[in-house]
């Protein structure tokens, strides 16, 4: 018999596989491509995952930008954290795309791994093999329509939130303080 060699990072376009007694056992019947072949050396290079469209071709076709995924929190980093968008595939929302009002100190503080979380696809890049994602986006921006809730005028109350040698801050909504500055305080 002849014999072919699927070297391991040719075992799967997402999984980083450490051995490959993980998928495969000594008797499976498999398919996959010839990659290539050296007769000095009589040997055969094939690879497993050739045998499959590679998923970040479609990504971008199959999550376009604005897309609203549901996926499943996998890993929390200092600067976000890594979401299942697809089979194998992990989209990241930065710790800036959590929310637009609280300041996230560590994600750690918003989420826990095993989370369902809703997002929005921000950007895709194929070639990089990154997804970009948002939570924020997935609610109205307030800063947005401020104006229409605070016109200039309006009375409002509210809790003092801080105190500062310039002023001070008076909670008006979730996230969002009002100053009074010191100069119009008396």
């Amino acid at each position: 018999g002849v014999d072919g060699l699927i070297h391991i990072s040719d075992l799967s376009w997402t999984k980083r596989i450490k051995h490959p007694n993980k998928i495969l056992n000594i008797g499976d019947e498999i398919e996959s491509m010839v990659l290539a072949v050296d007769t000095n050396s009589r040997r055969i290079s094939l690879g497993l995952k050739q045998a499959e469209p590679n998923p970040w071709d479609l990504i971008g076709e199959k999550f376009p930008i604005g897309t609203i995924i549901e996926g499943q929190v996998k890993n929390i980093t200092d600067f976000g954290i890594f979401v299942g968008v697809d089979e194998g595939i992990d989209g990241l929302v930065h710790i800036s795309d959590l929310s637009w009002v609280k300041r996230v100190k560590h994600p750690s503080k918003v989420v826990s791994i095993g989370d369902q979380v809703e997002a929005v696809v921000l950007d895709v890049d194929e070639r990089d093999r990154k997804i970009s994602l948002g939570m924020k986006q997935i609610e109205e921006n307030p800063w947005t329509v401020i104006e229409e809730r605070y016109p200039v005028g309006t009375r409002v109350s509210g809790q003092v939130r801080n105190i500062t040698n310039f002023g001070i801050f008076v909670g008006l909504e979730e996230g969002i303080d009002g100053l009074v500055h010191v100069s119009d305080i008396s």
